[in-house]
């Protein structure tokens, strides 16, 4: 299914995008300590010590998403894991790999050993937008995020609700809170 698989690479090459994200934002602690990938949304979980700011949010949705708008080649390479290592290439901690490795790198921006499947250019994704954050167990937050036509679509339904708030208030969208 092309269009299934499509939306899954925007979802996986995003997770990518996040990570070196959240590594540039909060530090060279985060590592990642899980994730799902699918065509609907995608969630990662990393080291941190505590919550995410909406300002901490925003910061790094806005770096993903400037990559993404720089429109980076992805590539893949096989290499030896010494040499992939050597590269800078991120690797899972107590993950075993084999002798050779495929290293993915987008732009100088991330580089992991990656077996998925992937976008050829990072402006394919379209948009990320986080939708959640949460703690799922001590030192190890969960972000959620969606991209492309999923991404668009969440944000036309929150504008529509807004719309609908605005009106329940007799304001407009501009001054829905001071109304509420």
């Amino acid at each position: 299914d092309v269009t299934r698989r499509q939306a899954t690479a925007l979802n996986h090459s995003a997770t990518h995008l996040l990570h070196a994200a959240l590594r540039n934002i909060l530090g060279k602690h985060v590592t990642q300590k899980g994730s799902l990938v699918d065509n609907s949304r995608l969630r990662f979980d990393f080291s941190h010590h505590q919550p995410l700011s909406i300002d901490t949010l925003n910061a790094i949705e806005n770096l993903v998403n400037q990559q993404v708008r720089a429109n980076l080649k992805v590539e893949t390479k096989i290499m030896p894991i010494a040499t992939a290592l050597e590269s800078g290439a991120m690797a899972l901690f107590g993950e075993k790999y084999s002798d050779e490795v495929r290293v993915l790198s987008m732009g100088d921006f991330s580089k992991e050993l990656c077996g998925g499947t992937h976008v050829s250019y990072t402006g394919e994704i379209g948009l990320i937008k986080i939708i959640a954050e949460s703690g799922v167990a001590a030192g190890v937050r969960r972000l959620e995020a969606i991209t492309g036509a999923n991404a668009i679509s969440w944000m036309r339904d929150t504008e529509t609700k807004l719309e609908h708030i605005a009106e329940l208030v007799k304001g407009n969208r501009e001054l829905v809170e001071e109304r509420v």
